[in-house]
């Protein structure tokens, strides 16, 4: 049998004011409406619950034996959802996302100091993993979004675009380098390179646009991370190619920055969450502050 709670809920505000006329007042309901709903919860149950004279309202057996269960059961079933919404309140208070690692020491700090003002209690981790660990994570529900490169063959992610962000080559100021803000590829051929771990994704695009042309320079070193690359070439062991958002949390003094070209290499950056998993408000909101930030140091640049 279907509960009739509309029913209930009317027997039990009748039964406690004593009138129809007050019960409908606290349910804002018509006379002519809480009159239906008795009616109806009566013929359903066979049995009269109420007992109407011109002057009052009283309970029968049936009613006097029926209230305190369904008092006893509408109270449990309030305690029951007042806990559910403290438990949503408390999901709703942590928050999880991902970020490539240069950009999570780059342009993500700015978005995070803003969702701080606004949200001063929210507990926010950030796994600040590879493009593969990302995807992963955003696969599996563990971060409800991640900053990170694009991937056309995912289409069970819901994409947002941020830019597209070129690689640049770096050296130190003493490189023996043409002159100019810009080298080419055959430049390079015959110099010291330090390159990232094929693991990567930005080792795969920089091999994917040279082709058989990566096979021409001289990859001495090979490291894990961009910022031991950059330590390398500070130390004088040669230059590294990375992508241009490194440099926004290192400290350029001593180095020198150029744009490469014959091909130029870009990655694209973007937003990246399930498609059967629409973001929560905080996930909503964190993310419109990413794309700001993104939108702002564009302009700048």
């Amino acid at each position: 049998m279907r509960i009739d709670f509309l029913g209930l809920h009317a027997f039990v505000a009748i039964a406690e004011r004593g009138s129809f006329q007050q019960a409908a007042a606290h349910l804002n309901l018509s006379q002519t409406a809480l009159s239906h709903r008795m009616r109806k919860l009566e013929d359903d149950l066979g049995v009269r619950l109420l007992a109407r004279t011109t002057r009052e309202v009283a309970l029968t057996p049936a009613g006097l034996d029926l209230l305190p269960k369904v008092k006893a059961m509408i109270d449990d079933l309030s305690a029951s959802l007042d806990a559910l919404r403290l438990q949503g309140r408390a999901r709703q208070e942590r928050l999880a996302i991902g970020c490539l690692p240069t950009i999570a020491a780059g342009r993500l700090p700015a978005a995070l100091e803003r969702f701080r003002r606004a949200h001063p209690d929210v507990n926010l981790r950030v796994y600040d993993n590879s493009a593969t660990e990302i995807a992963e994570h955003v696969a599996s529900g563990i971060i409800e979004f991640g900053v990170t490169l694009v991937a056309s063959h995912r289409w069970d992610f819901d994409t947002t675009l941020l830019a597209r962000e070129p690689f640049v080559l770096v050296a130190r100021d003493d490189a023996a380098l043409p002159p100019g803000g810009a080298a080419s590829w055959t430049e390079l051929q015959g110099l010291p390179l330090i390159r990232i771990s094929p693991h990567t994704g930005n080792r795969m695009l920089i091999d994917d646009a040279l082709g058989s042309r990566r096979e021409a320079l001289s990859w001495r070193y090979e490291v894990q991370h961009v910022s031991t690359a950059i330590a390398l070439v500070r130390a004088g062991l040669g230059m590294t190619v990375v992508p241009r958002l490194a440099l926004e949390s290192t400290d350029a003094t001593g180095l020198r920055v150029l744009s490469l070209r014959n091909p130029g290499v870009s990655r694209p950056l973007g937003i990246v969450s399930r498609c059967s998993a629409p973001l929560s408000p905080l996930g909503e909101e964190l993310k419109r502050y990413v794309i700001d930030v993104f939108a702002v140091m564009g302009e700048e640049e």
